[in-house]
């Protein structure tokens, strides 16, 4: 292990969210979460039809704005500039989350501290340098049809992401069902981590040296092979 360095076969976070946005069923309902989710519509496939939905009460809406032609009206809940699609909709805070938690979304897509094996999503924690509040989070992991989440495999001093269990505040308790990390895809069953593919380059002791819990096969394991010019 002392000759492996993960930066070496690492995705980076367009990958990641190119690798997230395949999956992305035609005609879904879909609300991607502030920050790095928010990059999986730009991969949006080609003739695929996603309703995007923000908390702060517009469905429907588009690509970002070119630089200098954005209209700050219009923004998702990041405050990022958004335009709109045919048919958009705004509406009141209220009904926003009527609908997520009417369970109207078909996918929710977060960022992590960590996960469990059985689910636990940890996403904000309280202090100096962490999120403030839990936003939305709450409300979209328990009303949302479908729960994944998008991170680096580990943290920025090599500690592991995906744990037996989770030691920051819970979002969410057995709420996610996929992960996409810069290693790789997996997927949470009956309280199992399953890996369902993996970066070319890395071991599977390699991957499990940096994995907090253990990494079951079920079946073969696919390479996980993206875009290198993202």
């Amino acid at each position: 292990m002392s000759d492996f360095n993960i930066s070496d076969v690492a995705l980076n976070n367009a990958q990641i969210a190119w690798r997230a946005a395949q999956d992305i069923e035609d005609g879904s309902y879909v609300n991607l979460g502030i920050g790095f989710p928010e990059m999986i519509a730009k991969f949006q496939p080609e003739g695929r039809d996603v309703t995007y939905h923000t908390e702060n009460g517009v469905l429907g809406f588009g690509k970002a704005p070119l630089e200098g032609e954005e209209d700050w009206d219009l923004i998702n809940a990041g405050k990022k500039a958004i335009t709109l699609n045919p048919g958009a909709s705004f509406f009141h805070h209220a009904d926003s989350f009527a609908m997520v938690r009417g369970g109207h979304l078909d996918l929710a897509v977060l960022g992590a501290y960590q996960i469990a094996q059985n689910g636990d999503l940890a996403n904000w924690r309280v202090g100096s340098k962490g999120v403030p509040a839990v936003g939305g989070a709450m409300d979209l992991v328990h009303g949302a049809k479908r729960v994944a989440v998008v991170t680096d495999h580990v943290t920025k001093d090599g500690k592991p992401k995906l744990v037996e269990t989770c030691t920051f505040p819970l979002t969410g308790v057995a709420c996610v069902t996929r992960v996409y990390t810069s290693l790789a895809v997996v997927d949470i069953e009956d309280g199992k981590f399953i890996l369902r593919e993996k970066v070319p380059g890395i071991t599977l002791a390699q991957l499990q040296a940096v994995t907090g819990a253990t990494l079951h096969i079920d079946g073969d394991v696919a390479e996980l092979n993206v875009p290198e010019d993202l």
